[in-house]
């Protein structure tokens, strides 16, 4: 853990942006060797949107996203936005690296598995077909939430980290059901990078497999490179959402 001393006067954005600019998974993306063909690779904008984020930089000039609310020139609001283009394929795109991980590790896994259900009746993100601690089989639900989302800043303001772990709380009382056949674990993380200590232990697990399946000691520092940046991708991709369609919007 990584202690700053911050005036009173620094806004609640600022500390929290810089809280979670000090966690180990925030800065991942930053050590992933830019490859195309194994998909390490940030294209041009999207890094610059990366980059800008951590800094607390301006990013766009002000404008109105669809949803009809007025961005500022560090573009957030898009992260947190309901109508976000970012969410669903990041979303998508993390549980597909759990999924893929998975099957590295010999324990194949389906994406919304059916006959498994919450108390609200919806399905988890997915299932592994094999039994994957003590007998029974892993069940995951993922979630990235906005560090810097006004719900959410009383909290990460304070502690880096607390959104994804109020997020993987939430999802565990929702999920309290299943039955002892299931191993459930909530993996929440943040748009500015911090996981939740649940996503830790998930990842802390995968990793040690990998590392035995593969041979290779950097086979969890891959996959945390992978997850880091699939996170930058959607928050470029929501806060580029937010942009009205023409010539006449400025992009720093």
């Amino acid at each position: 853990m990584v202690y700053c001393y911050l005036s009173p006067s620094t806004t609640a954005t600022t500390r929290a942006r810089l809280f979670a600019a000090a966690e180990k998974e925030s800065g991942q993306w930053l050590h992933a060797y830019p490859s195309p063909p194994s998909g390490t690779y940030l294209e041009p904008d999207t890094l610059r949107l990366a980059v800008s984020l951590r800094l607390g930089v301006k990013v766009c000039t002000p404008h109105r996203c669809p949803c009809g609310t007025t961005v500022d020139e560090l573009g957030h609001h898009g992260l947190s936005c309901q109508l976000s283009a970012g969410r669903l394929s990041r979303h998508s795109a993390l549980n597909d690296i759990i999924r893929r991980s998975l099957a590295t590790v010999n324990a194949p896994a389906i994406l919304e598995p059916n006959g498994v259900s919450r108390d609200d009746g919806k399905r988890p993100d997915g299932m592994t077909l094999v039994p994957w601690k003590m007998g029974r089989v892993l069940v995951w639900d993922a979630t990235c939430v906005d560090t810097l989302a006004p719900s959410h800043l009383p909290r990460t303001s304070n502690r880096a980290g607390a959104a994804a772990e109020a997020a993987e709380i939430k999802k565990m009382t929702k999920y309290r059901g299943l039955g002892h056949q299931y191993h459930f674990r909530a993996v929440g993380v943040e748009t500015l990078g911090p996981w939740g200590p649940s996503a830790r232990e998930v990842f802390k697990e995968l990793s040690a497999k990998l590392k035995e399946t593969t041979g290779d000691q950097r086979a969890g520092s891959f996959l945390s490179q992978r997850i880091s940046i699939a996170i930058q991708r959607g928050n470029a991709a929501s806060i580029f959402g937010t942009m009205p369609r023409g010539p006449y919007l400025d992009v720093f």
